[in-house]
């Protein structure tokens, strides 16, 4: 009950024949590159959520650090 290979064959020649192959081949590259733009941008995403995370991460530990140096320090008697 699945497409058989004649009628994908039969598909494909017609697309050719509405379209051209230079058409299809200017259409190919467009969608490829839509696809490598997609990729990048959810690359840099993942990227920029890491250093949202590692930036939140720094700022947890600072205000630490901070109250620490706003302790006095106990001075020793030599």
């Amino acid at each position: 009950m699945g497409i058989s290979i004649w009628q994908l064959l039969i598909v494909l020649g017609i697309v050719i024949l509405l379209f051209g192959t230079k058409k299809l081949r200017n259409i190919g590259s467009d969608l490829g590159g839509a696809i490598r733009g997609f990729k990048k941008s959810m690359n840099d995403d993942d990227t920029a959520k890491d250093e949202k995370d590692s930036l939140e991460e720094k700022s947890k530990d600072e205000p630490q650090q901070a109250e620490a140096e706003d302790k006095p320090r106990e001075k020793t008697h030599s």
